[in-house]
């Protein structure tokens, strides 16, 4: 049974108007003549299997409910920016928006996580023409927005990938050559962010 149940197609429509919204803010931008927010985005719904999994790792029941109230993250959506200030942007954009509330902030950029993960979460609650689980329209269903760096996410993509490997050697030295590895792209960040700040004051 999924436990999405009749809201999986729904929430597909969430998520592809959420992807719409944020296009448009990123084109506002550019019309307005400022950096575009983004370099790319990409999208997920959570699987059933794996919100199953969650909710009962939560201790939730593990039925709808749980997971589109519950849980906030059956929408995923990471929008990987250039520079870190893209990233401030693209959060200043979203706290001003009409049509989502933030409900939760997360700041893995300031506050990396013991591993050298770096990354800024937000769970949002969007306002959708859709009616939700409770029988409201508008319905409001939760999404979770990830927003990182190009070296941000290249980096959270090789350690998943690593991570997940079975029959590590050395597993301790290769947590600290990893945490090495996202110091030095968070230096670069910044050094980046630096320089795109020195071109724009001699234009």
């Amino acid at each position: 049974m999924n436990i999405y149940g009749d809201y999986e197609e729904t929430l597909n429509q969430v998520m592809a108007d959420l992807l719409e919204k944020i296009q448009q803010m990123n084109q506002q931008a550019i019309d307005h003549h400022q950096p575009k927010l983004y370099e790319h985005l990409i999208s997920r719904i959570k699987t059933p299997a794996s919100m199953a999994e969650k909710c009962q790792r939560k201790g939730y029941p593990v039925n709808t409910t749980s997971a589109l109230r519950k849980c906030k993250d059956s929408i995923g959506v990471r929008i990987v920016c250039n520079f870190i200030d893209d990233i401030d942007h693209c959060l200043t954009l979203l706290h001003k928006a009409d049509w989502c509330s933030i409900v939760q902030e997360k700041d893995y950029i300031t506050n990396a996580k013991p591993n050298g993960y770096r990354s800024y979460h937000v769970i949002l609650d969007v306002t959708t023409p859709y009616r939700d689980i409770t029988g409201q329209v508008p319905g409001h269903y939760f999404a979770e927005i990830q927003l990182r760096t190009i070296a941000m996410d290249s980096w959270a993509s090789l350690e998943h990938e690593m991570k997940y490997k079975h029959n590590i050697q050395n597993a301790a030295r290769i947590g600290k050559e990893l945490k090495r590895c996202a110091d030095q792209l968070a230096s670069c960040d910044v050094q980046m962010q630096t320089i795109r700040q020195l071109i724009n004051e001699n234009n």
